[in-house]
């Protein structure tokens, strides 16, 4: 695992099945990074799957639970007291606050606008979306990402075809690199 890169996934990045078996499938298997994540995140990953994907309380507890089993040491706890310091976009200052105390230095977003460098800089944190950061992951370790797109496409009993359309809707240029 490359040690020094503990990464804060936002929830929207956790919610899109492809992106985030993805994401967790690259810390979990090679190690390429650590992926760190709070209670409040989590809850609003659980609550739009069920809300806005239809899961059942039941599937997306599953879920849940089983990121909590393979990822025990992603959690973060004790930032509370920092979102009130936070001049991001209210909505996801609990993310960054989440990020300032475990001492990430990358949010994966989709909600970059909610980041901006003002609110970032002085923490020296960047906010990436999935396709850079994916491509900055290809770039550290080509070869690690690629086996672990063929391990998930295999996993799921589906070509790698099928497996890069589905993560194109989510990360159109990391899939336009590897392709």
């Amino acid at each position: 695992m490359k040690q020094d890169l503990s990464v804060v996934l936002d929830a929207c990045v956790l919610v899109p099945m492809p992106l985030a078996d993805t994401l967790l499938r690259l810390a979990a298997g090679p190690r390429l990074y650590l992926p760190k994540w709070s209670d409040q995140i989590m809850v609003e990953v659980t609550r739009t799957l069920q809300e806005n994907f239809g899961l059942s309380p039941k599937k997306a507890m599953y879920r849940e639970n089983e990121i909590r089993r393979h990822f025990p040491e992603a959690w973060i706890d004790g930032y509370e007291d920092l979102i009130p310091a936070m001049t991001n976009h209210p909505k996801d200052r609990h993310v960054l606050a989440a990020a300032v105390r475990a001492g990430v230095k990358v949010i994966v977003t989709y909600n970059l606008k909610d980041f901006p460098s003002s609110s970032l800089t002085p923490y020296a944190i960047t906010a990436q979306g999935p396709s850079a950061f994916l491509k900055s992951l290809y770039d550290m370790a080509p070869s690690a990402v690629m086996q672990t797109l063929e391990t998930q496409a295999a996993a799921i009993g589906q070509p790698m075809s099928y497996l890069l359309s589905r993560l194109r809707v989510n990360t159109p240029a990391f899939v336009a690199m590897i392709e």
